[in-house]
């Protein structure tokens, strides 16, 4: 059994300009398949716009409010809301206030599978 909790997870920021903190993924777990974490914008930023050619990505809003862009849809998200990003689509959050979500990719996250404009 795995059990890791989030107030040990080191953040770091990823390719896409977001502040994560891994939750479960290859680098802390013996996870293959798919990976979790947490991420953090603050108010006025927004991730820079991006897609990955693999992962599958789930967003599930914890705090605060924002504007989710997904291929050429978008939305106003807030707690609660869970967002489906598929591989491939072009993808950015913006923060209208300090934004805290988790992030779950599968395959599991990597830098080598995001691209940018």
């Amino acid at each position: 059994m795995t059990i890791l909790n989030l107030a040990d997870a080191r953040p770091f920021t990823t390719a896409d300009g977001s502040t994560i903190r891994s939750i479960l993924d290859h680098s802390v777990a013996p996870v293959r398949n798919q990976s979790l974490a947490e991420a953090t914008l603050p108010p006025g930023h927004a991730t820079q716009r991006h897609y990955h050619r693999l992962a599958e990505e789930f967003y599930f809003i914890l705090e605060g409010t924002g504007k989710m862009e997904v291929a050429d849809a978008e939305r106003t998200v807030g707690p609660g809301d869970a967002i489906l990003i598929p591989a491939g689509a072009w993808h950015r959050i913006t923060a209208a206030e300090p934004l805290r979500f988790l992030c779950c990719c599968a395959p599991p996250y990597t830098h080598e599978d995001t691209f940018f404009e």
